[in-house]
């Protein structure tokens, strides 16, 4: 166990940059979870954690009986290590406005996309394009594996899954399914078989005219100027989400929200037909 009181300390001008830079996540190969509840999801997720690199606890945290837990479930992985700053310093280490007092440098999860479309990838997965906001992403994966996708496909230029504020918005659901960045999507779209739906408001064919009973994989564009026309001409239907209101777009997460349990939806109709 280690106690730091300064900001100079290099632990604690690496957790800042962590925060930070996404470059620097990537580089690494590590990233931040700052609050109880990731932290417990992370552990709930992985029973023998060996990605967990550090946890790191303030003073106020050392008194709370849900970090007491961690921190003991913790104990009996010795490559973690131990950290307890003043309450102080963990503020300006936390990007979080109220921090509960603890965060964990756990190791980013290396993901491979190559392989899995050479086995002709058949599966219900998303394709996600040019995300740029960090709660829509968040807020997408977390929808993903309450709909229990297993694999989600990121374009080059969306933000960084593993960023502080995904890990939030998403709540903890990176640990339950597999997120591949810096993906060709075109190249994606074409290896998978199954329906390979694009998402756009100027459809005419819209998601209720779909079976949507076997394998198949939503494409989600940016927030502002949706799909490309290569990804668009890589789908096999281009579908939207009636609308009947006077608003011309929905959400990304919205949208994928409703496309993913419309999917989930008709395969348990499907399953229980008398239902």
């Amino acid at each position: 166990m280690q106690r730091i009181t300064s900001t100079e300390h290099t632990y604690v001008k690496q957790l800042v940059k962590l925060q930070k830079s996404a470059r620097f996540r990537k580089k690494s190969g590590v990233t931040i979870l700052d609050g109880i509840h990731l932290v417990q999801s992370y552990l709930s997720a992985y029973h023998a954690p060996s990605g967990l690199k550090s946890l790191v606890i303030s003073e106020s945290g050392q008194k709370n009986k849900e970090i007491t837990v961690i921190q003991e479930a913790c104990s009996r992985h010795h490559e973690t290590q131990f950290y307890f700053v003043t309450d102080s310093l963990f503020q300006k280490i936390s990007s979080v406005k109220t921090p509960t007092g603890i965060l964990a440098c756990v190791t980013i999860p290396e993901t491979d996309y190559q392989p899995i479309l050479r086995d002709n990838y058949s599966g219900f997965c998303i394709l996600l394009e040019t995300i740029q906001d960090p709660g829509n992403l968040g807020t997408i994966i977390r929808c993903a594996a309450a709909a229990d996708i297993a694999d989600i496909f990121l374009s080059q230029d969306c933000v960084d899954a593993w960023s502080p504020k995904v890990l939030r918005a998403a709540m903890g659901a990176h640990f339950f399914l597999n997120i591949y960045a810096d993906c060709n999507l075109v190249e994606v779209a074409n290896c998978i078989k199954g329906q390979v739906l694009a998402t756009s408001p100027h459809a005419s064919k819209t998601l209720y005219q779909m079976n949507l009973n076997n394998a198949v994989t939503f494409i989600f564009g940016n927030e502002g100027t949706g799909l490309s026309n290569e990804i668009l001409q890589a789908a096999d239907e281009i579908i939207s989400i009636p609308m009947p209101g006077k608003t011309e777009s929905l959400n990304a997460a919205a949208a994928a929200a409703i496309c993913l349990f419309e999917k989930v939806r008709q395969d348990q109709q499907a399953y229980h037909p008398e239902s």
